[in-house]
């Protein structure tokens, strides 16, 4: 290919700003992001938000390579036969490849009065909105957290660390992912925090009201400030510009994220699907697929055979309050050890892990192609099914 390759990115995320710096390696490709938000969102801190403890917040000069033209839209249409995106503004640009990392948010919640009275907090208006509900409520006002994942537990930790009372609603099983070593862990610190934690059978909301939150057992929570973290779901952009989706909404892909309608669109992120085997939402992913469907487009580029996904994973870390946290370790399939750390040397490398996910995307943007990772397909070879090469 001759000329200029003009390369558009969605989503100013954590893939989507690792792919657009990475395809700078190449002074024959421009690359347009395209981002909502004028500022990078720390989406790892969105707790810390809607605490006060943080702002959540980076400016894209500081992780964006200069090379990257910025562009504060969002993108309503993609039409993929004339390669181009339509945005709310009503420009259109035109693209050779494009990456689709349009990102995650919260699922639509489908239990009665969720929607109209708890709170998610999966994006910067979200969390803002959250921060400014609890300062106007009283300090010994009711906070009910539904949802026993990470972010759930993050800021259940969060609030009661300044004094909320705080009870955190499993659903199931807190922290599905942990060891049942690293679950007693962290319950053993969120009781030292005085959250009041309910899981098991019967913890599943049915109900949320203005005051309370009602669970499948018959429980009635008396609940001031109700705050929702269970579910996923991701934008429909893909799905309402005729390509292919799974159940979720996901970009459903081949293994070297490709699309399966359009060899010119890749994913990657929250909202790729290869193979129909998402990976587990986690900044570590979104930065090494980011970095890998970048790979693609240049050897697309390049006229080379992109190499399928390739991805080992270290664990899970989950902060507990501002000096707390624990990391568990995982096999390279992202299955979990009987290994973690936790109390503050587990808070110090959570801190360290938000820190240092930044400066990746520093790093790359300066050096593009600095990001290396460590790497096991073995479970994905088993698991996902094998395709032939597309060629443009």
């Amino acid at each position: 290919m001759s000329g200029t390759t003009h390369v558009v990115v969605i989503g100013g995320g954590y893939a989507g700003v690792m792919a657009a710096n990475r395809l700078t390696r190449r002074a024959d490709v421009a690359v347009t992001l395209i981002n909502p938000r004028p500022d990078f969102v720390e989406r790892i801190r969105l707790h810390q938000l809607a605490a006060g403890t943080h702002d959540a917040v980076v400016e894209y000069r500081k992780v964006l390579a200069g090379r990257v033209r910025l562009t504060v839209d969002t993108v309503t249409a993609i039409d993929a036969p004339g390669r181009r995106v339509t945005c709310a503004s009503g420009d259109t640009v035109g693209y050779d490849h494009l990456i689709y990392a349009a990102g995650s948010a919260a699922g639509e919640p489908r239990v009665p009065g969720a929607a109209e009275h708890a709170h998610p907090v999966t994006t910067l208006e979200e969390a803002r909105r959250l921060r400014d509900v609890l300062a106007a409520a009283p300090g010994t006002a009711a906070v009910t957290i539904v949802g026993g994942g990470p972010t759930g537990i993050e800021t259940a930790a969060e609030l009661a660390e300044r004094g909320r009372a705080v009870t955190l609603v499993c659903g199931g099983a807190l922290g599905p992912y942990l060891h049942p070593r690293g679950r007693r862990s962290v319950a053993g610190r969120l009781a030292a925090l005085g959250v009041t934690v309910l899981d098991g059978p019967g913890t599943t909301v049915t109900e949320v009201t203005r005051d309370a939150v009602r669970l499948a057992d018959g429980r009635e929570l008396p609940s001031a400030v109700t705050v929702w973290t269970a579910g996923f779901g991701v934008p429909d952009l893909a799905a309402r510009s005729g390509l292919s989706t799974d159940a979720v909404g996901r970009l459903r892909t081949d293994e070297t994220l490709t699309s399966v309608d359009d060899v010119r669109v890749v994913a990657a992120g929250d909202a790729a699907a290869p193979s129909d085997l998402p990976l587990r939402m986690s900044c570590q992913s979104a930065t090494r697929i980011g970095a890998h469907a970048a790979d693609t487009v240049l050897n697309r580029i390049a006229g080379e055979r992109p190499a399928p996904l390739d991805l080992g994973f270290f664990g899970q870390c989950i902060s507990l309050g501002r000096r707390f946290g624990i990391f568990q370790f995982a096999h390279r399939d992202d299955t979990a050890t009987r290994f973690h750390l936790a109390g503050r040397p587990g808070g110090r490398l959570k801190e360290f892990v938000c820190v240092q996910t930044v400066e990746h995307l520093a790093r790359e943007a300066r050096k593009p192609g600095s990001l290396t990772w460590v790497k096991d397909a073995s479970r994905r070879a088993r698991l996902a099914p094998a395709a032939p090469e597309r060629v443009a």
